[in-house]
């Protein structure tokens, strides 16, 4: 039995452990453009049955409740809350934020897909619309040279003014998508997700329509990280790790015991 306690106490360690891990990380990118804060949720491993609820305990009777012995506790997952993050001016003409639902398209050096709420875009030396790695937006866009007077509505239309020209001219149209589970999203990093078969296929179109938020020309969405929060969660997490390994030194003095009396 006593060794049975130490491996509960170990599982619980491990859970508290990666949770701590899941806690630093949102910290950590408490200044990071768009990012989601993670949160861990927790599961019972297998449960031993020594007496079953409903058994004879006698010729005319039952046991009422039973007798079930937990094997610890396990991480089932880790998911992505998608709460808004406040919206920063930055007044950065290729700076862009979704206000709602919907992820940017990015095309990775994979030939894949990334998705991400980081809009925190720049020009390559031909004039297309890329991330700070270089990566294209999706539809790739490019901004004729000379123009100036980059204009981005909320539908994702981008206009240019051509030099020696007064008017507007319309040089592309960004286009969003949205999940029916956000959640199942892969993190990839960089700022990316792809695409699971949890998460569903992308539904792209338009923002600002059919639940793809619009879009905010020169303002960035901030992390949704709550610091105070974290760091209830992190003491929290603390305790319950401490209180994992008293259980450990507790069932080893009482093996201790044992070994030296009995």
């Amino acid at each position: 039995m006593t060794n049975a306690a130490l491996h509960v106490a170990r599982t619980g360690l491990d859970a508290q452990n990666m949770r701590m891990r899941v806690i630093a990380n949102n910290l950590a990118n408490v200044n990071t453009t768009g990012f989601k804060r993670d949160r861990a949720s927790f599961e019972t491993l297998a449960y031993q049955s020594i007496t079953a609820a409903g058994a004879s305990s006698s010729d005319s009777t039952k046991f009422a409740t039973g007798t079930s012995l937990g094997s610890g506790v396990q991480i089932n997952g880790t998911a992505k809350i998608d709460t808004q993050g406040s919206l920063q001016s930055t007044g950065n003409a290729l700076d862009m934020a979704i206000e709602g639902g919907g992820f940017f398209q990015i095309q990775m050096p994979d030939g894949r897909t990334g998705y991400t709420r980081d809009g925190n875009f720049n020009l390559s030396d031909d004039g297309t619309i890329v991330t700070s790695e270089g990566y294209q937006l999706q539809p790739q866009i490019q901004i004729p040279q000379g123009s100036d007077n980059i204009t981005i509505a909320q539908d994702g239309t981008v206009s240019a003014r051509m030099g020696g020209q007064n008017e507007l001219t319309e040089v592309g149209k960004i286009e969003t998508a949205r999940f029916i589970n956000p959640a199942g999203l892969e993190a990839v990093g960089g700022n990316l997700l792809v695409e699971t078969a949890a998460s569903g296929q992308p539904q792209i179109g338009a923002a600002a329509a059919e639940g793809r938020g619009p879009i905010r020309q020169g303002s960035l969405e901030s992390s949704n990280v709550n610091i105070v929060e974290e760091l209830v969660d992190m003491i929290e997490t603390q305790r319950a790790y401490e209180v994992n390994s008293k259980m450990i030194k507790s069932t080893d003095d009482m093996l201790q015991y044992v070994n030296q009396n009995i």
